[in-house]
């Protein structure tokens, strides 16, 4: 899959996400990206760049006190070439980011891989 195509997909994605959740995630950009970069690696604990689909950049919200103005934008990237090394169609491609995708903003939230776990999120 071209790189155009994934980058439409998960604007779609993003685009059907409820409105009131789209609110809420004012200063943060989601972006695509093909591989995490070896900080990121680090910061998630993996050696290989295939093994992450996605990172949330950021501040989460539970964190943020009121001296958290005039900052950079929060980032959550989308890591194109490990969701379609696990894929083998575009409806499998739609269904993993939008699930990466709805894992990284509860981490925006402030909700932590251990609750998405109890959550049955995984």
């Amino acid at each position: 899959m071209e790189r155009t195509t994934f980058e439409a997909i998960v604007a779609e994605v993003v685009d059907a996400l409820p409105p009131e959740l789209l609110e809420m995630l004012e200063n943060v950009d989601i972006i695509v990206e093909d591989r995490p970069d070896r900080a990121t690696m680090r910061l998630a604990g993996i050696r290989h760049s295939t093994e992450l689909l996605g990172f949330y950049h950021g501040v989460p919200r539970t964190h943020r006190t009121r001296s958290y103005t005039l900052v950079l934008p929060d980032k959550i990237s989308i890591y194109r070439v490990p969701i379609q090394l696990r894929c083998q169609s575009e409806e499998e491609v739609r269904a993993m980011v939008e699930h990466v995708l709805r894992h990284e903003i509860a981490h925006h939230f402030g909700i932590s891989d251990d609750r998405l776990r109890d959550l049955g999120a995984y």
